[in-house]
């Protein structure tokens, strides 16, 4: 079925998808076999959240690490009964879709994607989609600590939840600090929308803006345009305004 055009005539411009996530594992090196615990995402449109997740627990079918445990408490006991990444590896994937993906030091975690997914036989996630909140952190901050907890210390965001580390929880405290990051919740009358509708990006869908509509200037009445008049001539024969405006100190209304 073919879909509707947007309703009273409104423009359709592109809406921006991006998958702010995170990753838990059994240690730090995929390539001599660890592998991924735990892995949160949150969705964004337009940098606003949908309440869209994907949070799961995973059973690595190898122990875990001492300093691993010691950074975010999964124990071997714990995860026993829960499922193996090939289960859930096809809602993942579809829940990533083509959305730009959001991480902080993004290539340790698009890393144990790659190797979960190398595993199941799906395509693997290119880097050129990614962005690494670390390095916009060091770049906005140079020189200080850019760290989960020191950036939710520098931008006010309560991380009093943060007991350990949480793929579901960093996600959700890591999506508020992009925000931050690339400038704060500062609406812009819609242009930055209409900057990404002209610039294409993966993980695009449509969805109707409606653009805002400048007063038109002409809407005085005659009383106004007198007064108006008679303020300008109390004003001389040259205003400095004149020069602006062409010569003779008057301006239309």
């Amino acid at each position: 079925m073919a879909a509707s055009p947007p309703p009273f005539g409104i423009p359709a411009l592109t809406a921006l998808r991006e998958i702010v996530f995170d990753t838990e594992t059994t240690g730090i090196d995929h390539a001599t076999g660890d592998r991924v615990v735990e892995i949160g995402g949150i969705e964004l449109l337009n940098h606003i959240p949908t309440g869209r997740n994907f949070h799961a627990y995973l059973n690595p079918e190898r122990p875990m690490a001492q300093g691993a445990f010691e950074v975010h408490g999964l124990s071997d006991a714990f995860l026993a009964d829960k499922p193996l990444f090939r289960t859930v590896a096809d809602e993942l994937h579809a829940f990533l879709g083509d959305a730009r993906l959001v991480a902080h030091n993004a290539a340790f975690d698009i890393g144990f994607l790659n190797a979960e997914f190398g595993r199941t036989g799906h395509p693997v996630l290119a880097m050129e989609r990614v962005v690494d909140t670390l390095a916009l952190a060091r770049r906005k901050h140079p020189g200080a600590s850019n760290s989960l907890d020191a950036l939710c210390s520098r931008y006010g965001i309560d991380r009093s939840r943060r007991v350990k580390h949480g793929a579901l929880l960093d996600s959700e405290l890591l999506a508020e600090i992009y925000i931050e990051l690339i400038g704060g919740r500062q609406t812009d009358l819609g242009l930055g929308l209409a900057r990404e509708a002209a610039r294409p990006t993966a993980g695009a869908m449509l969805i109707p803006v409606i653009r805002s509509v400048r007063p038109d200037r002409s809407r005085l009445s005659a009383a106004e345009r007198e007064a108006h008049a008679a303020f300008l001539a109390s004003l001389g024969d040259a205003p400095l305004w004149g020069q602006y405006l062409g010569g003779g100190g008057t301006m239309a209304a």
